[in-house]
């Protein structure tokens, strides 16, 4: 195996990326490998989407499996090899499917040909072979890095930067697509860069317009996540949520997935079973529809990493939604259930919500036996909350009475270096704005930031998967002010760990932001080369010190 799409990844004197027999993540090499080949499957799959599209007989249904396909491939996803076999014969189907269609196009309109994209080369002609061993051979062509000797690294890292950067994509249009809600342009979008993957690009100058351009689809791909959650499920309002356990039986959700929580939410309703949220499940409560059901009775716990912890001490059975799963440990392993992408060795997959096991598991469980002290934390500035008191935080500005917006934001993680974000958030001066999104918000959700003139000073936007507010917040204060992003009292501050952020930051370059701060370390597929150009076009920086990026960020404000 050869792995270095997330922040963990071994980094070493001799060379970055996990390639031993299992990743820092839990990944062993069988699993790793055969994702690397279901990227593979999914670049014929968009050559052949490709020329249905042109042709005029477009396959979503290849669209959403490829959302699917490539979702699971994301760090602390899916560590189950036999759902990728399984995965790896659809894929192989489903492409045949497709380019059954376009010969069937083809020879009822002859005279297009000559004006339709070819589909030639490995992923076209791969067949999956029939058993185990001969998948992993045909993996050990494909990885990641397969090209590394012709090409050289800076090449590498660029078609990385792509790939990464559209698995996060495929994850945001998947949690969107699951709630119903597709858009033509999108799969077209992920078909014509996947394609382009497959002609193994060699051209850096093209390659960074194409990571750009995967900026540009991430950001149609985060309004449509937007438009079919609020559109579902109302649009949030600041709400207190409660984070101590209540007396009673209960389930505890956690991953990403709103669907599967206003699923479970249905099927529980009536009963004595309280349902408890977790990590990025947290922004759930600032939604109308979600938080009406009054046995949604709060969160549990804390980020993603801190699950082991966190599910070995609650006394109820957990439902992981989307991503970040760690191997469950044996005090909880018989209690966890998976939906959707996820997926691990003998662990129970639910599909379709049909979520009566899981409820089985919680009446037979004893739940919590004492109410606990309350204690809050509130969620729900959205875009329209913040929005809808714009006046006031510019007004604010004017005044002098907010000098500055600090967003802290991304995903968080358990290395070395993460205690930098709370020092930040808590080392904002009083007169300063701190918004947040993501996981990160854990490390300091529930320090008392106080506010400025009504406006709370910590505004939590909500999940990673809700980046599209905050260009929205900071789209409207530029509006307001009469000036470019760049030129507001504004400072973003990014922890980034997989394939989601990376699918933002480029979003973040190709709407042109400049002089972002990321950290905790830069990505190991990111050459010196790679660095210096993103540097120098678009200003990013690794953090220093909280005190001292803080007073940088001030200085230059000023």
């Amino acid at each position: 195996m050869f792995c270095y799409q997330c922040e963990q990844t071994t980094r070493l004197p001799t060379g970055d990326g996990c390639a031993s027999a299992k990743g820092l993540c839990g990944k062993d090499a069988t699993t790793a490998d055969l994702q690397d080949l279901l990227v593979h499957a999914v670049k014929g799959i968009a050559q052949q989407a490709r020329r249905a599209r042109a042709l005029g007989v477009p396959d979503n249904d290849a669209g959403a499996f490829m959302l699917h396909a490539l979702f699971t491939t994301l760090t602390n996803v899916n560590f189950n090899p036999t759902r990728f076999v399984t995965l790896l014969h659809e894929a192989a189907a489903v492409r045949d499917r497709v380019a059954a269609r376009c010969e069937a196009a083809l020879a009822a309109n002859p005279d297009v040909a000559q004006n339709i994209p070819n589909a030639t080369g490995p992923a076209i002609e791969w067949t999956p072979a029939a058993d185990l061993t001969g998948l992993l051979a045909q993996a050990a062509i494909v990885p990641v890095n397969a090209d590394l000797a012709r090409v050289g690294a800076d090449i590498v890292g660029l078609r990385a930067l792509i790939l990464y950067g559209m698995k996060g994509v495929a994850a945001y249009a998947n949690h969107a697509a699951v709630l119903g809600c597709t858009r033509d342009a999108v799969f077209a979008g992920v078909e014509e860069t996947m394609a382009y993957l497959a002609s193994d690009p060699t051209d850096m100058a093209e390659l960074l317009d194409r990571a750009l351009s995967v900026g540009r689809l991430n950001l149609q791909v985060m309004e449509m996540l937007d438009a079919a959650n609020t559109g579902r499920f109302g649009t949030p309002h600041p709400t207190a949520v409660r984070v101590t356990p209540v007396a009673g039986k209960a389930i505890l959700v956690s991953g990403h997935d709103l669907g599967d929580l206003e699923a479970l939410l249905k099927q529980t309703a009536g009963t004595d079973i309280n349902v408890y949220t977790h990590g990025e499940m947290l922004p759930a409560h600032g939604y109308p529809t979600l938080k009406a059901y009054p046995h949604l009775v709060g969160n549990y716990g804390g980020a993603w990493q801190d699950q082991q912890t966190d599910f070995a001490n609650f006394p109820g059975p957990i439902l992981m939604t989307s991503n970040c799963i760690i191997e469950p440990g044996p005090r909880y392993r018989q209690r966890i259930f998976t939906t959707g992408p996820v997926g691990w060795p003998g662990v129970r997959h639910l599909t379709d919500h049909a979520f009566a096991p899981l409820i089985a598991a919680a009446n037979a469980l004893p739940g919590f036996k004492a109410d606990e002290a309350e204690q809050t934390v509130t969620v729900g500035f959205g875009g329209d909350a913040v929005l809808g008191v714009a006046g006031a935080v510019v007004d604010a500005v004017k005044a002098g009475d907010i000098r500055h917006f600090f967003l802290i934001g991304g995903c968080d993680g358990a290395a070395a270096g993460r205690n930098y974000y709370s020092d930040f958030a808590t080392g904002a001066p009083d007169d300063t704005v701190v918004l947040t999104l993501g996981c990160a918000k854990y490390r300091f959700n529930r320090h008392e930031f106080g506010s400025i003139g009504g406006i709370p000073r910590l505004l939590d936007i909500g999940q990673c998967n809700d980046s599209y507010s905050a260009i929205r917040i900071a789209s409207a204060l530029a509006e307001a002010f009469g000036c470019g992003v760049n030129d507001l009292p504004l400072s973003l501050v990014v922890s980034w760990f997989e394939q989601k952020a990376a699918a933002v930051l480029l979003t973040l370059l190709a709407l042109g932001i400049r002089n972002i701060r990321l950290g905790p370390t830069l990505p190991a597929f990111l050459t010196p080369t790679l660095l210096a150009v993103l540097v120098e076009r678009f200003g990013i920086q690794p953090i220093t010190t909280a005190p001292d990026d803080i007073a940088a960020a001030l200085n230059r404000a000023a």
